[in-house]
């Protein structure tokens, strides 16, 4: 059984596209660009927004500064309530509470809107704390965050579980050394998370309740 175990946030617990390619689109529109296709813009949920918006706006940092406060304007007053929290998860984390889990999110959004986001959630309660970049896009590498989660908890790293649907999540988890479960329900896909080094994929919440508790 696994002490602490850290979920990513967009895609892992909610299904947040709406409100995410909704923002996007108003960005890049904002900035007289095209907004890409779905696909590409799927790409993006989870990378920090000022690794992904190059690909649209180019590199002036002027011009990604912009499109990053046109997508805040709109993402912040109501693109953040446009989620659907995935079947099964809220089931899961009650679960993993009564077993005596604790329980974390590591996200890459900001970390005032990822609080606000979670303490929203029917299961919010369940989670102790929420790790994410403050509003000048620094420290948002998942590896330095969930560093952050394994000091604040004092639980060793071979004792946490990350768990998350895209590379960077199971990138962060093997750079501290804890063990990294990819899950089939969110924007990657498993080639993604198992060329990462996952070292199991759950393509349900069952199978990850499986996975957790052994």
């Amino acid at each position: 059984m696994t002490p602490l175990v850290l979920f990513d946030l967009d895609g892992t617990l909610i299904d947040s596209s709406v409100g995410i390619f909704a923002s996007m689109a108003h960005a890049f529109t904002r900035m007289g660009q095209p907004v890409p296709p779905l696909e590409q813009l799927r790409g993006y949920i989870g990378p920090p927004l000022r690794q992904s918006f190059p690909d649209v706006v180019g590199h002036d940092p002027d011009h990604i500064e912009q499109t990053v406060a046109h997508y805040r304007d709109r993402y912040d007053s109501l693109g953040w309530l446009e989620h659907e929290v995935y079947p099964g998860i809220a089931e899961l984390v009650n679960a993993l509470s009564a077993s005596g889990q604790r329980l974390a999110v590591v996200t890459t959004k900001m970390q005032t809107l990822a609080e606000k986001i979670v303490r929203h959630l029917p299961f919010g309660v369940h989670i102790e704390r929420v790790y994410g970049p403050g509003g000048d896009g620094k420290h948002s590498e998942k590896a330095e965050m969930i560093a952050d989660a394994l000091r604040d908890f004092e639980i060793p790293a071979a004792q946490t579980t990350m768990v998350g649907d895209r590379y960077f999540d199971i990138e962060g988890a093997l750079a501290n050394g804890v063990r990294a479960i990819g899950i089939g329900w969110g924007f990657g896909s498993e080639d993604e998370l198992l060329g990462a080094g996952a070292h199991a994929l759950a393509r349900t919440p069952a199978e990850l309740q499986s996975l957790l508790l052994g």
